[in-house]
């Protein structure tokens, strides 16, 4: 019994010089993980939160949008942009705001709309989204160098068609027809015949006088070819 007693002492001793010595790294060891677990779920909950917020602003503001209240929608877009920015929703706002301020006649505004996505958008899609009708509004206002610094950038490769189409159209409106050729050319060549606006982009080719060959037609013109 004194030989079990006294092993059972060397190990009580032996944790405690465990314990004297790691003690306190293990205590912090587990605070640190009990908090960084804390602080995760916290701002888990608060990003959903943040986001389900968010969507009932987006709703309004497409009711807003819907029913042409101007003011509303400016004030509902502010208040996203505010109280949410780096949400989705709004940077879809974003977009939707953008549209309906140009559809009447709020070029400036709808342009600081985009550009506002475009600063500060994280989902890269809608970013490039915004920066097609961003480079859209500047062509019509003939700010064409502003316009192709918009496109002049990393493009996803979805998107390299439509990138191309617009600057194709930016070149042509400042004269550079050879110039436009070729990004009409690329456009042409990178977007999916089974899209429609391919037909487009075929179009603008055949009125410069470099029409697609027969063979590389989309499917709906090359049915229509003799």
């Amino acid at each position: 019994m004194a030989t079990y007693d006294l092993e059972q002492q060397e190990q009580i001793d032996q944790f405690k010089h465990f314990w004297n010595t790691y003690g306190n790294l293990i205590t912090w060891a587990l605070v640190l993980v009990v908090g960084a677990y804390a602080a995760w779920t916290g701002y888990t909950y608060w990003q959903n939160e943040r986001g389900a917020k968010a969507a009932v602003l987006f709703e309004e503001l497409d009711r807003a949008v819907i029913r042409a209240e101007t003011d509303k929608v400016n004030r509902v877009f502010t208040d996203m942009k505010d109280n949410f920015g780096g949400t989705t929703y709004a940077e879809h706002g974003a977009l939707l705001t953008a549209q309906f301020q140009a559809a009447k006649g709020k070029a400036d505004d709808a342009r600081a709309s985009l550009q506002w996505l475009v600063e500060h958008g994280k989902n890269k899609n809608l970013v490039v989204i915004a920066r097609l009708r961003l480079a859209g509004l500047l062509l019509d206002q003939k700010k064409f160098d502003e316009a192709l610094k918009q496109i002049d950038t990393d493009v996803p490769d979805e998107y390299k068609a439509l990138a191309a189409d617009r600057k194709g159209d930016i070149l042509f409106a400042q004269g550079k027809k050879p110039e436009a050729l070729t990004a009409y050319q690329e456009a042409y060549k990178a977007m999916d015949p089974a899209v429609d606006y391919r037909r487009f982009i075929e179009g603008k080719l055949t009125a410069l006088g470099a029409a697609p060959a027969v063979g590389t037609l989309s499917p709906p013109a090359a049915q229509a070819a003799p």
